[in-house]
């Protein structure tokens, strides 16, 4: 078998149009034809890459006496990622949406589903992603979610975006172990509003210790207006409100209204 026939024959295995494999090893369809057809050879470095994408060895390659693949040998400093890259193998549709693939794998990936270890699309899933809806370990979307995460709706141990949900949140809505935004929720919650056993607030505070103009704490209440120790009962409310019409400004109205539905 000559080493075109078995560059036909590995391609169509891993499910690889000439043109794909083309933008995998950096040369035109038409090199990929001519190797394949044995009117060209490949370059050495261009081997080797072939050789890691499709698992085998040198010598099934360049040896036409050699028939059956033989895999390649890992070596001792291979690593995981190396290793994680090798199994991420081109995958891309050829129909069309908004002049993105309907869908694409790869490790540089651009498609309306995208998934590859850097990924862009309206749904992207990869180590590094980008998209409307986007997953992954540094994620940056409309929708995202992953350990390091920044969208308008975004979760992940370290999340920002305008509602946001992690370990360490920062937003406009946030809420996490460590909070900061206009309306927070946490462990140490900080904000203009803010809910927690240490909740700090410019302009109210809920919590264990609660330190705000507007102070409300089980265990301390360290308010410049308005303190008040333990739960709050029918008769403190209207004095609560009272005192937040009075204090904050009219551009915060809306989370003055989420705050006082909170206590009420």
């Amino acid at each position: 078998m000559t080493l075109g026939e078995k560059l036909s024959k590995l391609r169509k295995e891993y499910n690889y149009t000439q043109e794909q494999l083309a933008d995998i090893l950096g040369v035109s369809r038409q090199s990929i034809s001519k190797w394949e057809s044995d009117i060209a050879y490949p370059e050495t470095d261009k081997l080797i890459k072939m050789g890691k994408l499709f698992e085998c060895s040198m010598d099934y390659l360049l040896n036409e006496d050699i028939s059956e693949k033989q895999g390649i040998q890992p070596t001792e400093k291979e690593s995981l990622w190396d290793k994680l890259k090798l199994q991420i193998h081109e995958r891309k549709s050829e129909k069309m949406i908004f002049g993105m693939p309907l869908y694409h794998i790869g490790r540089n990936a651009h498609g309306f589903f995208a998934i590859g270890l850097k990924a862009r699309g309206v749904f992207s899933l990869g180590l590094m992603s980008r998209g409307i809806i986007s997953v992954g370990l540094l994620s940056l979307g409309v929708v995202s979610i992953g350990l390091l995460s920044l969208g308008l709706i975004s979760a992940g141990v370290f999340s920002a975006g305008l509602l946001a949900v992690g370990s360490i949140a920062l937003g406009f809505f946030a809420a996490g172990a460590i909070s900061v935004g206009l309306i927070s929720f946490g462990a140490l919650s900080v904000g203009y509003f803010s809910t927690g056993a240490l909740a700090i607030g410019k302009y109210a505070a809920i919590g264990d210790h609660a330190h705000a103009m507007i102070a409300i704490g089980q265990t301390v209440a360290d308010g410049s207006v308005y303190s008040h120790i333990g739960d709050l009962t029918t008769a403190d409310i209207p004095k609560v409100v009272e005192w937040l019409d009075g204090n904050v400004p009219s551009w915060l109205g809306w989370a003055k209204e989420i705050f006082r539905f909170y206590i009420q």
